[in-house]
């Protein structure tokens, strides 16, 4: 099971950066590169504790759904959703924010498994985990820019 985690320094304050992260529109922003659209759930603001919302992208060329719940929430420095319906057998996808002198450390620790048994550890190794990483990292650079522009 891959755990990826990404570090983003942010010269924005916790609070700013907290909210950023959890507000669906923002999100649909920073994914713009899959076409990320909300079609359930929660359609507009912040996410609380016990919301869901469900997510239509294209990855890999092929739109897919997720739903995602939130179980966790510890303003303004933490929250943590999981996968309800979607491509992964689960996920758990765990947002920290760390407050610093000169802004916040924004950790991404995301904790999955592929579906398909032996396929998806292949899948893994081969490609899956590279392009979970890498969009990880391209949404935290994203927030990382609305955030430091609001500032």
């Amino acid at each position: 099971m891959p755990i990826i985690r990404h570090e983003q320094f942010i010269r924005a304050s916790v609070n700013v950066c907290f909210d950023l992260a959890r507000n669906v529109n923002i999100h649909t922003k920073t994914t713009s590169n899959t076409k990320e659209i909300i079609v359930g759930g929660v359609s507009k603001g912040l996410l609380e504790e016990g919301d869901t919302v469900t997510w239509e992208a294209v990855h890999f060329g092929v739109k897919q759904r997720l739903t995602a719940k939130v179980i966790q929430m510890e303003k303004p420095n933490k929250f943590v959703d999981i996968m309800l319906k979607g491509a992964f057998s689960s996920f758990i996808h765990t947002h920290q924010f760390v407050e610093k002198e000169s802004g916040t450390l924004m950790i991404d620790t995301f904790d999955y498994t592929s579906p398909f048994g032996f396929i998806g550890i292949m899948a893994d190794k081969l490609f899956l985990e590279k392009y979970m990483r890498e969009f990880i990292i391209s949404r935290a650079k994203e927030l990382k820019k609305i955030a430091e522009d609001i500032n």
